[in-house]
């Protein structure tokens, strides 16, 4: 018998319906692999694989030119802290559909996200050591988890196409330690960790702050942060990403949710006036659907939502009644491939970090193979 619970399951495809699913091809990048980024059909059929030189530091989407960005987890340098290895990147390459790089920035303090513009351009995280009183100030979790004595603060970071820095956005000077406590049970190793950055318009950022759980605005010209939505809201949350109507969609993953006793997921609209929440999707039972960490969401042409449930390997598509139209469980089960990593994370995973829906058009050298 099957050992591996989610194997057990069912792995693969799950099940489609054509009239209603997006039509398109599925890119993901498992997380515990070597370099391998999938691009799979509706069918749940491999249209095409990258084998690239680093495992992932996150995730893989197409530009739109076809060629793919890429996070590479580079592990050029010694862990920060324990978690470091699990999210930590340092390669933000673009590659080829046959593996060529074509270009590349480096960065051994980044993690977990990089938004690529069409001119080159990388906005991205990192982080910065904070020590002796720069540390104290940092409000909130488990006491005495400092990683030696330093918190690691997050930095946002714009780099031109030559890698020279255009913009900088330091947690440590324009966020509050008061207004932006870490929750309990973190460790204070690492804060606000952002998880997710994104280019509203011109002047502004989009931020998802996990450990605080908190997605804020950042004017680009002051470097002040506005709270669009605190714990009262969301709780763990990832991937905060504008619609282009004036409003954000947000994967809400509902660890340690407020005035709840019972975790699940959640995808959320919100109004990035009013704060106010509109479409909201979660399961029934609403505990059937939980990813505790990462997670994604992407809005797709035809209205519907790809949604991935990060670390269970599992990607499905709804549509705006919220029915489940196609659902896929990523069927590469490997161990870490990094002693570091397999230390904090043993055992096989086939957990992503997040999925993205192309159209035919968005891959313009497929039909070309």
């Amino acid at each position: 018998m099957e050992q591996n619970t989610l194997k057990r399951r069912g792995i693969g495809l799950i099940g489609s319906d054509p009239e209603l699913a997006f039509p398109g091809y599925t890119l993901y990048a498992p997380l515990a692999g070597r370099g391998i980024v999938d691009l799979v059909d509706l069918s749940g059929e491999l249209a095409h694989r990258w084998e690239l030189p680093y495992r992932p530091g996150r995730h893989a989407r197409l530009l739109p030119d076809g060629a793919l960005a890429y996070n590479g987890a580079t592990l050029d340098i010694a862990p920060l802290f324990a978690m470091w290895r699990k999210y930590s990147g340092g390669s933000m390459g673009v590659y080829a559909p046959d593996g060529t790089l074509l270009r590349e920035h480096r960065d051994d303090y980044q993690h977990h996200d990089a938004h690529h513009y069409d001119d080159g351009r990388i906005l991205y995280t990192a982080v910065e050591p904070l020590t002796g009183a720069e540390a104290e100030r940092i409000r909130g979790g488990v006491p005495g988890s400092e990683a030696d004595g330093t918190v690691w603060a997050d930095v946002v970071r714009e780099v031109a196409a030559d890698g020279s820095t255009l913009w900088e956005w330091r947690a440590a000077v324009h966020l509050d330690p008061a207004d932006y406590v870490l929750q309990p049970h973190y460790w204070r190793e690492h804060w606000p960790l952002i998880n997710s950055v994104h280019p509203l318009d011109e002047h502004t950022v989009v931020a998802s702050l996990r450990s605080v759980s908190a997605v804020i605005l950042i004017d680009r010209r002051t470097g002040a942060a506005t709270t669009l939505a605190d714990r009262t809201v969301v709780a763990q949350q990832h991937h905060a990403t504008p619609l282009g109507d004036g409003r954000l969609l947000v994967f809400d993953n509902g660890t340690f949710r407020t005035g709840e006793s019972v975790t699940y997921s959640r995808v959320v609209e919100i109004d990035l006036d009013t704060g106010e929440l509109g479409w909201i999707y979660q399961d029934s039972p609403r505990e059937a659907f939980f990813t505790p960490y990462m997670g994604g969401a992407q809005r797709l042409a035809n209205g519907n939502t790809l949604i991935t449930e990060a670390a269970f390997g599992r990607i499905f598509e709804v549509t705006p009644d919220r029915r489940i139209c196609w659902e896929y469980v990523v069927p590469s089960f490997t161990e870490y491939p990094d002693p570091d990593t397999a230390q904090v994370f043993p055992g096989v995973s086939n957990a992503i970090f997040r999925a993205y829906r192309y159209a035919a058009a968005e891959i313009p050298w497929l039909g070309e193979r």
